[in-house]
């Protein structure tokens, strides 16, 4: 997700297309790959997890051999803006969701924050390398690390991955092991591709889904699309090279997989809204000082730290968040749409940046808008669980009605 950033100046310089032009492309990528969340759980819930996930990465691994070949904006918009938007979608944070919710009743959060930093750990050993690669031998041998990973990823999935805990005789973890002679686990009839909407309708009333929703648009508009888009494109209008800040990146990378793991163990004790209001704070505070950064090494550290720390820091609360709020057996799809929410936020800061860019010759409007609106978010994340249950009116009962009430309990 985080290798386009790297190529927007390579793709520009190669074929004249402006930042605005790459950036509607890859906000169309950003856009399905939200989308796809609330009906990539209905499909693995439907087909199963090792399914969809080959499925996945034999899209993304086609979107990327068929860019190696594009001349054509129109072809950047089907290869990385589709093909690639719709592999990414079916394996976005919605697997790590369903994987924490069907293997762990104990840990969750915390399971939740080590799946959520895989990204992260991405991030940190790709990045860097592919952003030498572009700067050395050309855009198109920096997906070759990449595509590696995605083949070899392929390869343990199908070789490895184990569906339910159930179908090797184990429970989720946290709960007592089966006894011995317990009846084989009964497969739940397969979820309909049309469930997405159905749940959709059911929590479209909830106060704390459309806040959730909300406040994760802020997340995407603030993390995948504008600074994992465009902080190279950024950094390059101040002078810093693709490397140095491909390197930045991957520094807030390195943080962020400490940060969402430590997210996920605070989920598990503390008031996850608290925790909610702490990061988009911190992280709307880090984004109106970047600016003023000067762009050294040490201003750049010390953005990288606290953005870092907490990147993807808010999934693990909002996940329990989600849950809690609208049921487990929906949370799945509930925060598949939840998450739509995030990547809808990162499609508009990924375009709107690069109009910005092209419009006003900077980023910076883009900057201070996702920065204000980090402290709004952090400000309405208190709004959630504040409704009062309606004051019951006073009701006369007979003697009769009384003990009937007594005795039925």
């Amino acid at each position: 997700m985080g290798l386009p950033g790297a190529l927007i100046l390579p793709l520009s310089k190669e074929f004249g297309w402006d930042v605005g032009e790459i950036s509607s492309a890859l906000a169309l990528r950003i856009l399905l790959y939200g989308l796809m969340a609330p009906f990539a759980a209905a499909l693995m819930e439907r087909y199963g997890i090792k399914r969809m996930i080959v499925a996945a990465l034999a899209l993304i691994v086609a979107g990327f051999l068929l860019a190696l070949t594009m001349s054509q904006p129109w072809q950047l918009f089907v290869y990385w803006g589709v093909i690639v938007g719709l592999g990414t979608g079916i394996t976005a944070l919605v697997m790590s969701a369903i994987i924490a919710t069907r293997w762990f009743n104990q840990r969750r959060g915390l399971v939740l924050g080590i799946l959520t930093a895989s990204s992260a750990t991405g991030q940190l050993l790709f990045l860097p390398f592919a952003a030498w690669l572009a700067e050395h031998l050309g855009w198109r041998y920096a997906l070759a690390p990449s595509l590696v990973g995605l083949l070899l990823a392929g390869v343990l999935a199908i070789a490895l991955m184990v569906e339910d805990p159930g179908d090797i005789g184990l429970a989720p973890y946290g709960d007592p092991p089966p006894a011995a002679n317990a009846p084989a686990r009964v497969a739940a009839a397969p979820a309909s591709f049309w469930r997405a909407f159905t749940v959709l309708r059911d929590i479209s009333g909830s106060s704390a889904f459309w806040i959730l929703f909300a406040t994760f648009f802020v997340c995407g508009l603030s993390t995948n699309g504008l600074i994992q888009t465009h902080f190279i494109s950024f950094c390059a209008d101040y002078g810093l090279d693709a490397v140095s800040a491909a390197s930045t990146l991957a520094m807030m990378g390195l943080f962020d997989f400490v940060g969402t793991i430590a997210s996920g163990l605070l989920s598990d004790r503390y008031v996850n809204r608290a925790l909610l209001f702490v990061y988009y704070g911190l992280r709307g505070l880090s984004l109106l000082y970047l600016p003023y950064s000067t762009f050294t090494v040490y201003g750049l550290s010390m953005f990288a730290v606290f953005y870092g720390l907490d990147w993807v820091a808010t999934v693990p609360p909002t996940a329990r968040l989600a849950a809690q709020q609208i049921g487990k057996q929906r949370a799945g799809v509930a925060f598949g749409w939840i998450f739509a929410g995030h990547m809808i936020g990162a499609a508009c800061a990924a375009i709107g940046g690069g109009l910005a860019r092209s419009a006003l010759q900077t980023y910076l409007p883009a900057f201070y808008v996702a920065g204000f609106a980090c402290l709004i978010a952090a400000t309405a994340i208190w709004f959630i669980g504040v409704a009062k249950a309606p004051r019951a009116a006073p009701i006369v009962q007979s003697n009769t009605e009384a003990v009937s009430g007594r005795l039925g309990g």
